[in-house]
C-alpha cells in the first residue's frame, strides 16, 4: 500500500495559499541517491546555482511574462529521504534570486547511501505544491541519473497524490545507467507540453538545467513529451 507522505506547514505562510500575480510555482527535485558521488553532487549543486544566476534566466524570471515565479527546491533519494534546499521563495527581485542562489550553493548534503525512489519524490513534490502559493502554472522538475529502484513508479504517484493541473518534466543525467533516458521518457512526463531534458554527464548539468529552466519559466511548448535539447537555446 502506498503510504501518504507527510505535508509541511507551508500553507500558513501564504495566508490561505494564495499569492497575488503568481504565474509559476516551480518545484525542483534533485537526485542525491547512492549513485551520485561527492564530485557529481558538487557539479549538480553548483550547476543549479550557476544556472539560476545566469543573466538570461534572471531576465526570464523578472522580465518575462507578467506575474512572479515561486520556487521550491529539495533533494531526494529513498522513500523517506527528502531534504529541503530552498523553501518556497518568491523570485520578485534580483536580491531574491541572489538569496536563492546562495541557499543552493551553500547547501550541505545529508543523504548519501539510499536508493532511488522516484515515485516517492514525486509524491513529496506534489505535497509541496499543494502547500504552496496558488499560481497560474504548477510545474515539477525532477532530475536523476538512474531508474526507479525502490517503491512505486511515477504512474502510481500521479494516481494517488494531488497532481491535478500539475506538469511534470524530467532531467536525465546520462552516464552510469544507459536505460535511464528510456525510463524517464516512458514514466516521468505528465501534462500538456511536458518533456525530458538530458545532460551528458554531471559536467553538463548546468547547461541542461539552464535550458530546462528557460523553457519552463517561459512556458514554452516545443512538442509533447519531447526531447528539449536545443529548443530555442541559447536564446538569441
Amino acid at each position: 500500500m502506498i503510504r501518504a507522505l507527510g505535508l509541511l506547514t507551508g500553507a500558513a505562510l501564504w495566508a490561505g495559499g494564495a499569492l497575488a500575480e503568481c504565474r509559476l510555482a516551480l518545484v525542483l527535485a534533485l537526485d542525491v541517491s547512492a549513485s551520485v558521488d561527492g564530485a557529481d553532487y558538487r557539479l549538480q549543486r553548483d550547476g543549479l546555482a550557476a544556472a539560476l544566476d545566469q543573466d538570461v534566466i534572471r531576465t526570464a524570471i523578472l522580465r518575462g511574462a507578467p506575474g512572479h515565479v515561486a520556487l521550491y527546491i529539495f533533494e531526494w533519494s529513498g522513500r523517506y529521504q527528502q531534504d529541503v534546499m530552498l523553501d518556497w521563495t518568491v523570485l520578485d527581485s534580483d536580491a531574491a534570486i541572489d538569496r536563492a542562489v546562495a541557499a543552493v550553493a551553500g547547501h550541505k548534503r545529508i543523504y548519501k547511501e539510499f536508493p532511488t525512489a522516484i515515485g516517492y519524490a514525486l509524491g513529496y513534490a506534489a505535497g509541496r505544491l499543494a502547500d504552496g502559493p496558488r499560481c497560474d502554472r504548477k510545474v515539477i522538475d525532477i532530475s536523476g541519473d538512474g531508474a526507479n529502484n525502490e517503491g512505486f513508479l511515477p504512474e502510481s504517484a500521479y494516481e494517488y497524490f494531488p497532481f491535478a493541473g500539475v506538469t511534470v518534466n524530467g532531467l536525465v543525467v546520462q552516464g552510469r545507467e544507459p536505460e535511464v533516458l528510456d525510463f524517464y521518457l516512458r514514466h516521468v512526463p505528465r501534462g500538456p507540453g511536458s518533456f525530458v531534458e538530458y545532460a551528458d554527464g554531471f559536467e553538463d548539468f548546468e547547461n541542461a538545467m539552464s535550458r530546462k529552466l528557460f523553457r519552463e519559466i517561459n512556458g514554452m511548448v516545443v512538442g509533447d513529451m519531447g526531447d528539449a535539447r536545443g529548443s530555442a537555446w541559447p536564446p538569441g
